[in-house]
């Protein structure tokens, strides 16, 4: 079988390749695809993904490298889509721009997630038309490009037929965090129940090996004031960028450090559910604009660390032929990526969290909101976990949220800066109409030949 990766130069890409190699045999792996417009970043990246496949693993997996949509797609039988639209110069404008204005600065958040929006959803219907066209009838197109909640509300206006999953592996990040905080080892006897919209949602409940353990992880919290495991942030200081357990520990550092300590303060006011960590941007607004640099950004982070850590990697393995495998980043979210490819493939019925049209799942919401819950992932897609009615508070956050997104697709497909503008304005992070439209202006200019033209 045929597995192509679409976004084939990202740091994500070893990593993601080392789960699907180690998966080989579930998957049929014959071959994977590297496709990205950007050859020479891609070049490098496939230094690294062939010494994988080869040297390390011994794979016996052919490796191709495109840069066409025919010979990426052409037979496929997953299509795995991680594209980064504008690269790291257009996140630090998503960042940037709200900051300067007083607003929320983060990737896929308040004003830079609308941005990055975008500017993403017209090459994704690229992606599935080209895709629909070359591959088999059969493929599945497993997504998890950012903004994932408004890509999927594009892919469900515009190509509601394609076979597309949409998926985003915050939540499983956040169980892998709980875990190491009560140090369960096994993890993958941990279940939970989530309701939201992507990066907008709630645990209702953690159990493990048939023990609800929300009491236990609420006490931890309360206790430390924060969400990491203490082995995390005694290494906070210690560990320096390059060292094996840089990738491990990058959540206690920086930015993020405030990200996992807002879960405390979130919780300290509603205790009865585990927030999504996103949700800090929208219920602590000012607080996290406040503890921001808007010189320094995580998108700075981003390039100071894992970016520079993997094409340094490359580079010194192209002048020795050592390569270290800390430079590149490998775990749950390669893992949970393969592991649904082999839930579809197999039709294992396996339980995995996935964005899908309500369809009812959540009575309360509108019928084609596309939500994120739990669902069983067989042959013929997911089949969705159905939920009660959530409170209101919930409710009417995801409606203000999902209203901005449902607005924001409206006017990028119809060119009109008005539904943008009410995108903008009606976003939570944004404090009037006045500076929804200097943001908007601001990210126009900064966006010149990525975004449609607005009227």
């Amino acid at each position: 079988m045929i597995y192509t990766i679409v976004g084939g130069g990202s740091t994500f890409t070893p990593g993601i390749v080392k789960s699907i190699a180690l998966r080989k045999d579930e998957l049929e792996v014959e071959e994977i695809r590297l496709f990205d417009l950007d050859r020479e970043r891609q070049d490098k990246v496939a230094v690294v993904v062939k010494w994988i496949l080869d040297e390390e693993l011994d794979s016996g997996i052919r490796l191709t490298v495109t840069y066409d949509e025919e010979s990426a797609y052409r037979d496929a039988d997953f299509v795995f889509a991680q594209m980064r639209v504008g690269k790291y110069a257009l996140r630090e404008m998503d960042e940037k721009i709200p900051l300067r204005h007083g607003c929320v600065g983060q990737e896929t958040c308040g004003c830079g997630g609308l941005a990055y929006g975008m500017r993403t959803i017209f090459p994704m219907i690229k992606v599935l038309d080209d895709v629909a066209k070359y591959a088999k009838p059969g493929h599945w197109i497993l997504n998890y490009s950012n903004p994932a909640s408004i890509v999927s509300e594009a892919c469900r206006m515009l190509r509601p037929d394609a076979r597309i999953i949409n998926i985003c592996d915050m939540p499983i990040a956040i169980i892998d965090v709980v875990a190491a905080a009560l140090e369960i080892k096994d993890k993958e006897n941990i279940v939970y129940d989530y309701y939201g919209l992507n990066h907008f949602g709630w645990f209702t409940g953690i159990e493990y090996r048939g023990e609800d353990i929300m009491p236990r992880l609420r006490d931890y919290i309360m206790e430390h004031k924060i969400l990491l495991p203490d082995a995390y942030l005694k290494d906070k200081i210690a560990l320096g960028a390059g060292t094996s357990d840089t990738h491990r520990n990058r959540h206690a550092k920086g930015s993020w450090y405030y990200v996992w300590k807002g879960i405390y303060e979130i919780m300290s006011n509603f205790p009865d559910t585990l927030p999504n960590t996103y949700l800090n941007y929208y219920l602590q607004q000012k607080e996290f604009v406040e503890h921001s640099d808007v010189e320094r950004t995580r998108a700075n982070e981003v390039m100071e660390t894992r970016e520079k850590n993997l094409f340094d990697g490359i580079d010194k393995y192209l002048r020795t032929g050592v390569v270290d495998e800390n430079v590149f980043y490998a775990g749950s979210h390669g893992d949970w990526i393969a592991d649904l490819a082999v839930a579809l493939k197999n039709d294992t019925k396996a339980r995995f969290l996935v964005i899908t049209e309500n369809r009812g799942a959540i009575p309360n919401m509108p019928y084609d909101a596309m939500v994120e819950v739990p669902a069983y992932i067989g042959k013929k897609g997911p089949e969705v976990i159905a939920q009660n009615k959530i409170p209101l508070f919930q409710q009417g956050l995801m409606m203000q949220q999902l209203n901005s997104e449902k607005l924001l697709v409206e006017g990028c497909i119809e060119g009109s800066y008005q539904k943008v503008l009410e995108a903008f304005t009606l976003n939570k992070t944004v404090p009037s109409m006045n500076v929804a439209k200097a943001i908007l202006d601001d990210m126009i200019e900064a966006n010149e030949g990525y975004w449609p033209e607005l009227r």
